[in-house]
């Protein structure tokens, strides 16, 4: 950044400069160049001295620019910390006024209140019935269901001995057979045992 003095020093340098370079012309080459550098050199300097002040200029105001971010960002959280309980509690506030007003008006005379009697009494009658409706059905649905299980298990015990019934009118007829047979076996064995002796 320019200032007062180096604005008032560029008039001052360049009438230096003039009898600077006749003089540079009159020196050795070797000089001259060396002159030359020094000031690149100075010019060099200038501008990077600078390019670290702008630089610096930028990394203050991105510095500013995150604090006044994070002041806001604090700022909002601590605004909500204290909004939400305020919110939570006014609404409580209106949700029992508004139930305070509407059971004071509907009990605010006797026919009113007569009439939410009856409005009970009819909210009473209609969940008893809805309940008896469901129990007859619960009832009806396990009647169902024991004559169900009676008439199978009726059914599995009647084949049941009727197998049963089978086996032994098997059995008896294979021991009558055999019992009617024995005489016939008793004869074999007799002849048999004539034969061999």
């Amino acid at each position: 950044m320019p200032t007062a003095n180096t604005t008032s020093a560029k008039p001052r340098a360049k009438a230096a400069r003039k009898p600077a370079k006749a003089t540079a012309a009159r020196r050795s080459p070797s000089k001259a160049k060396a002159t030359t550098k020094a000031k690149a050199s100075r010019t060099r300097t200038v501008h990077q001295a600078e390019s670290t002040a702008r630089q610096a200029q930028a990394t203050a105001r991105q510095a500013e620019h995150a604090a006044r971010d994070t002041a806001d960002v604090v700022g909002e959280y601590a605004e909500r910390a204290v909004l939400i309980p305020v919110g939570a509690a006014l609404i409580a506030r209106e949700k029992v006024v508004s139930t305070v007003t509407d059971t004071v008006s509907s009990y605010s005379s006797s026919t009113k209140a007569q009439a939410q009697l009856r409005r009970f009494e009819r909210r009473g009658a209609t969940a008893r019935k809805r309940l008896e409706r469901e129990v007859r059905k619960a009832r009806v649905r396990v009647e169902r269901e024991l004559r169900q299980r009676r008439k199978n298990i009726g059914t599995t015990l009647n084949d049941t001995v009727s197998e049963i019934d089978g086996r032994r009118e098997r059995i008896v007829k294979n021991g009558s057979d055999i019992a009617n047979r024995v005489p016939e076996i008793v004869t074999e064995v007799q002849e048999r045992i004539l034969s061999l002796v």
